[in-house]
């Protein structure tokens, strides 16, 4: 007999209620003047640097970052599936927001659960007006996605803690102003392989830290690997209870595993073919879009879904591996369809610039992988959730 109980999973189907189609305009309208003011090019998935400071600040401005927070913090107490809306919006226009990104999407929501009232109240409004940059720390060399595994120890000395050890695959460490790391602090038990792993605000600038780029094949750099050498934290940036963090991070991977990005990275793929096929495409071309499309449309749905569980104040682990994992594969095998499709098309100017954004999206379509979880990683996940293992 299985010990594990399995969970009821649960994928509503929600609508989006009428002040998030308004907002959506709003968003809308706004990125309209960005792009016309050449902030950026929607139709240009390469964007080499993909963060913009003075975007991020003006998104800020307009109450878009942090938005589910309580407003005591910066925030607009809006629910998430409003910010769904705006998430939606900025990465289908391939806008260049990654500096306020993470911090709006999981640490910031680590913070407001876990960090001492001081820190909330310096952090969280700096994150609100897009100036703060927050960077990830749980892969490791040797480990990958296995939390569980993680080495990076961090030592208790008077009055913090020394860490040693590195990170990787670390996007926007390069350019961050704090980490949230996984850290071991004990030994794990072997009948508690979870345990002796607690979680630390990490400033970025402190002595100790050095960080190494790890370009994509495009020459893009996203990834790095961070290395800690008796790197001091004081004891009030420990977050939450020592040698318990495992729930914190599982809790957070459910925010950052079930937005809209973790299946529209390579979306531009698609109304791109969409142009090129012309108003009367061929009945090959036709059926191939639609079921396209209708994949697509699946995978909202089901994102939108866990949105909502999270506006009831569920914390959709299962759920949001799944539409990570369901959404890592489309949009690695978009450029493959869509190459497809495109096969039969005249080698015009039209044929050329998709022909160049398919090229893009296959080179980078294995980092999709690494991005939030392996897929054996979230396969396990899904699997102890659903009392199979």
């Amino acid at each position: 007999m299985r010990s594990n109980q399995p969970i009821a999973l649960q994928f509503d189907p929600i609508r989006l209620p009428p002040r998030c189609e308004a907002l959506r305009q709003e968003v809308r309208a706004f990125i309209a003047q960005e792009v016309a003011a050449g902030t950026f090019d929607p139709h240009q998935p390469r964007h080499g640097d993909l963060h913009n400071p003075g975007l991020s600040r003006r998104i800020g401005e307009r109450g878009w970052i942090g938005m589910t927070w309580p407003k005591k913090y910066g925030g607009q107490e809006r629910s998430f599936l409003e910010r769904y809306v705006v998430t939606e919006e900025f990465r289908v226009a391939n806008a260049p927001v990654r500096l306020h990104f993470v911090a709006d999407r999981q640490s910031g929501p680590i913070l407001l659960r876990y960090a001492p009232e001081h820190i909330k109240l310096d952090i969280l409004p700096r994150i609100c007006r897009g100036e703060v940059c927050f960077v990830i720390g749980m892969s490791e060399p040797g480990s990958g996605s296995d939390l569980f595994a993680a080495k990076t120890r961090a030592t208790k000395v008077a009055g913090g803690w020394l860490i040693n050890g590195s990170k990787i695959w670390t996007s926007n460490a390069h350019m961050a102003d704090y980490m949230l790391g996984l850290f071991r602090t004990s030994a794990a038990q072997k009948e508690n392989r979870r345990h002796g792993l607690s979680q630390f605000l990490v400033d970025m600038k402190s002595p100790g830290i050095r960080v190494n780029p790890i370009y994509q094949i495009t020459g893009e750099h996203d990834f790095n690997e961070v290395v800690f050498d008796n790197v001091r934290v004081p004891d009030d940036h420990l977050l939450g209870e020592i040698d318990g963090a495992w729930k914190q991070a599982t809790s957070e991977l459910a925010y950052e595993r079930s937005g809209p990005e973790r299946f529209l990275e390579t979306f531009y793929l698609l109304p791109e073919l969409v142009r090129a096929l012309g108003e009367k495409p061929d009945l090959r071309s036709a059926e191939g879009l639609g079921r396209l499309v209708a994949q697509l449309h699946t995978l909202r749905r089901m994102s939108v879904s866990v949105s909502g569980l999270l506006v009831a104040g569920r914390e959709p682990v299962v759920e949001g591996a799944i539409v990570k994992d369901l959404g890592t594969l489309w949009e690695q095998e978009l450029p493959l369809r869509v190459r497809e499709l495109a096969a039969f098309l005249p080698c015009d100017s039209d044929r050329a610039r998709l022909d160049e954004q398919i090229a893009f999206a296959t080179a980078i379509a294995p980092k999709l992988t690494i991005q939030g979880g392996t897929t054996e990683i979230l396969r396990n996940i899904i699997a102890r959730g659903l009392g199979v293992r």
